[in-house]
């Protein structure tokens, strides 16, 4: 039996795991699907306060006080930020880290620093016009940049996207990058369509010697392809037990 933990991106929560979960449970795997504080069920916790280190929290505390270990530990979109300073706290909890088209980030740098400099502005600039200068609001137009077209599935998760704390966009990442190194890494790449902010995280994470994989879906695999999905990271996981 593995133990995963399946980590949303930006304006997600745990909800979006759902099918996955089911999958890897009817499997006989141990899975666990946190929502970040202020995503999610827990977007009533949404302030300015709320940046990277509370959300490195949340998943520090969730591994220590569960006890966990051997964890695969699979990080979506934003979260891919979270991995260094996460494996830095759980040393010897960690089995591997999947980045779920997450991005990645060396210390120092934040998520910004790793898109494209016109997407960090036109993020600045919503900000500014419409999260009252701290958060990103929510908006189902994104499941159009993310590539979700199926329409029901486009109507169930629209409502449940929840505004996204600016901070975790501009906080630096601080870690010491040798607890992540010494681990088993696999980047995931999608590709239909692909999401041209990745791309730089998708080279700095074969630069950095974690083997590549890719699912032809868009950036929200997790819901246009369930099934597929948890394949992928049964597959990943068995590499390293």
């Amino acid at each position: 039996m593995a133990t995963f933990l399946l980590v949303h991106g930006a304006m997600h929560g745990g909800w979006c795991w759902r099918k996955v979960r089911d999958v890897l449970t009817a499997r006989g795997h141990r899975v666990l699907t946190p929502s970040l504080t202020g995503q999610g069920e827990r977007g009533s916790q949404l302030s300015p306060s709320v940046g990277v280190a509370t959300h490195v929290d949340d998943l520090a505390d969730l591994l220590w006080y569960e006890d966990l270990q051997d964890v695969h530990l699979v990080l979506h979109s934003y979260s891919g930020i979270l991995a260094g300073p996460v494996a830095e706290r759980a040393r010897g909890r960690l089995s591997s880290v999947v980045w779920l088209g997450g991005f990645v980030v060396g210390p120092g740098q934040c998520l910004l620093d790793v898109e494209p400099p016109e997407v960090a502005r036109r993020y600045r600039e919503r900000v500014a016009e419409a999260g009252d200068g701290w958060y990103l609001p929510a908006d189902p137009a994104f499941l159009s940049q993310w590539g979700v077209h199926d329409e029901a599935l486009r109507a169930w998760a629209g409502p449940r996207l929840t505004a996204f704390p600016f901070r975790c966009q501009t906080d630096p990442v601080r870690f010491d990058p040798a607890p992540l190194a010494a681990l088993p890494r696999f980047y995931v790449r999608h590709t239909s369509p692909s999401l041209p902010s990745l791309d730089l995280s998708a080279a700095t994470a074969l630069a950095q010697g974690c083997a590549v994989r890719s699912l032809a879906t868009g950036h929200d695999m997790m819901l246009e392809a369930p099934d597929a999905t948890a394949r992928l990271l049964l597959d990943t996981a068995r590499q390293v037990t």
